[in-house]
């Protein structure tokens, strides 16, 4: 998909059939035709425009004679994967021309939408230092949202792993904890590319540029540290929780043995007097069949008493 966006004075953005200077041109899994025309319009190589399409491809900033490209790590939800709520990064290219911006990215994803909805303030396409910067800005404020998310899961699941007998919960944690790998990676690899850009004099910088700049790479730093922590919480958290489970279900093989040792009881005496064979106690009186039931059911709640004290229930 290639959209081609411009914003006015005031900020309004609308959206152009045609590319023009200081325009945002905005491709979300783009076809090859697409990448074409995008790199015959702005003297861009393709495989440039390409290289944000490959989900392994590496965080970088590159320049050449007429552009800069900026490759960065973004988080997005994989959920049409079957695997809901699993937090990933994807990689995001912006490439910095002299007429125009242009990002792309291998699918839709939150970073990029609040721009192309109009929903940032400040956003001027022909900005084109600002508008790097700004989703710069998005994109850590983003991971620090994610990551706030993925800890109120861990928190619900903990409260799950409490009476848990399955393996359900843990294998839920293991995948927040390869999130956060893929957060950590992702945002130092990021960082890198930050202090590159503060060092580099390829993109021109306006003292208000430099302080969102530097805004940015706080917020890249904190996000770092809120996935170090978190992941470090992970990790204890299912050490603990694979003890607790195990002893979960020690706990109900140690109630069915201790009940079944309780019913044996009966079960025992229910034996003898079953045995064909004359002079058997109480054999012969009229009510021995209530007097046995009445000795059965003494001794066995002299068992479940025994088995009570010792806190075997």
């Amino acid at each position: 998909m290639l959209q081609t966006f411009i914003s006015d004075e005031d900020g309004k953005l609308t959206e152009k059939d045609c590319f023009s200077d200081g325009c945002w041109v905005s491709m979300i899994a783009p076809t090859g035709e697409e990448l074409e025309r995008v790199s015959k319009a702005f003297g861009v190589d393709i495989d440039d425009l390409r290289a944000p399409l490959d989900e392994e491809e590496r965080s970088r900033l590159m320049t050449e004679d007429n552009y800069t490209l900026i490759l960065v790590d973004i988080p997005t939800i994989e959920d049409e994967r079957g695997k809901e709520g699993r937090y990933i990064t994807i990689p995001l290219g912006i490439v910095l021309t002299s007429k125009a911006i242009i990002t792309v990215c291998l699918e839709e994803n939150d970073v990029l939408k609040c721009f192309t909805e109009g929903r940032v303030r400040g956003f001027y396409t022909f900005k084109k230092t600002r508008v790097i910067l700004q989703i710069l800005y998005r994109n850590a404020t983003l991971f620090l949202q994610y990551l706030r998310a993925i800890d109120r899961k861990s928190e619900e699941i903990e409260d799950k792993l409490h009476i848990s007998q399955k393996n359900q919960e843990l294998i839920e944690l293991l995948e927040l904890e390869k999130s956060l790998v893929y957060f950590t990676t992702s945002l130092r690899s990021n960082e890198v590319v930050l202090e590159k850009m503060l060092r580099t004099e390829q993109i021109k910088k306006y003292t208000d540029d430099e302080d969102l700049l530097e805004d940015v790479i706080i917020e890249n730093k904190q996000a770092i540290e809120m996935a170090g922590i978190y992941s470090g919480i992970l990790s204890g958290m299912m050490d603990a929780f694979a003890s607790v489970i195990s002893n979960n279900l020690n706990i109900v093989m140690k109630l069915l043995a201790t009940i079944t040792i309780v019913l044996s009881i009966p079960t025992m005496i229910a034996s003898f007097f079953g045995m064909n064979f004359d002079n058997i106690p109480f054999g012969h009186h009229p009510q021995g069949f209530i007097i046995i039931s009445l000795i059965t059911c003494a001794l066995t709640g002299l068992v479940a008493l025994i088995c009570a004290k010792k806190k075997m229930f």
